[in-house]
C-alpha cells in the first residue's frame, strides 16, 4: 500500500524539503511509492498528490497536535476527493519518541543541565491542540529531569519571549528553547529572537520522524487488516 504524508505547509522552501525528504527516506525503507502533501499554504494538496498516486494509499498526517488541521480539514479534505481506497492514519501528536528527539536538539544546541526549559510550541485556539502542548512539556520535563514551561510562537497562550523574560525575572541564570516544530520556517525564525540563551533546532529529520512515520503507516495497515 502506497503512502502520502501530509504536512502542514509552509511558505518557507526549506521547510517543504525537509518533509520530501522525509517522503524519500520512507519510500527506501518501505519499498513502495510515497509522496508529500500540504494541507495548507503551498501545493501539492492531498487532492493533487493523490492523483498522482493511485492504488490504495495511507495518509499520515504529520502533525504534533490534534488541532482543526487534524481533526476537521484533513479528514475533510480526503472525503472531498471521495476515493475508497485511502485509509487515514494516526497523526504524530506528543509521542514519546518525538519528545526524546526534542531533548536530543536541545543538548546538540548546548543547553545544559541547569537550564531553565521553554517548550515552543506553534499554539492553537484549539483545546485538544493545547492539550497535546502541555502533554509533550510535560513528557519533556520528566525525561529531562525538570520543570519545562510550556509557550506559544503564535497563539493560545504565553509567548515563548514572555516565558523566557519571566524564567529570567525568577532568578534562571540561562534559558533553553525546545523547539516543537517539524520544519525551518517562519515559526523557527521567531524563536532565533526570543531571547533565549540557547534555541534547539526543529525536529526535521532527526531519525525519530521517519521512525514514526514507519510507526503509524504499520499501525494503519494492523487496524485495517483487523477490520477486515
Amino acid at each position: 500500500m502506497n503512502l502520502l504524508l501530509a504536512a502542514h505547509g509552509t511558505r518557507d522552501p526549506a521547510g517543504a524539503v525537509v518533509t520530501e525528504r522525509v517522503a524519500a527516506q520512507a519510500a527506501e525503507a518501505l519499498g513502495v511509492p510515497v509522496a508529500a502533501c500540504f494541507v495548507d499554504v503551498r501545493r501539492p494538496s492531498p487532492a493533487d498528490a493523490l492523483a498522482e498516486l493511485p492504488g490504495p494509499c495511507v495518509v499520515v498526517p504529520m502533525f504534533l497536535a490534534a488541532g482543526y488541521h487534524v481533526r476537521v480539514d484533513v479528514p475533510a479534505q480526503l472525503d472531498a476527493i471521495g476515493r475508497h481506497d485511502v485509509l487515514l492514519g494516526q497523526a504524530f501528536g506528543p509521542d514519546p519518541a518525538l519528545v526524546a528527539a526534542a531533548a536530543d536538539r536541545l543538548a546538540a544546541a548546548g543547553a545544559r543541565a541547569d537550564d531553565a526549559v521553554v517548550l515552543a510550541v506553534a499554539g492553537s485556539s484549539d483545546p485538544h491542540a493545547q492539550a497535546d502542548g502541555a502533554r509533550a512539556a510535560r513528557r519533556l520535563g520528566r525525561v529531562l529531569g525538570r520543570p519545562v514551561t510550556l509557550a506559544t510562537i503564535a497563539t493560545g497562550g504565553p509567548r515563548v519571549g514572555e516565558a523566557v523574560a519571566a524564567l529570567r525575572a525568577g532568578g534562571a541564570q540561562r534559558v533553553a528553547v525546545a523547539s516543537w516544530l517539524l520544519a525551518p520556517g517562519l515559526f523557527q525564525r521567531h524563536l532565533d529572537g526570543c531571547g533565549a540563551d540557547v534555541v534547539a533546532a526543529p525536529l526535521a529529520d532527526h531519525p525519530a520522524v521517519l521512525n514514526l512515520v514507519l510507526d503509524r503507516y504499520d499501525t494503519a495497515l494492523t487496524a485495517r487488516t483487523r477490520t477486515a
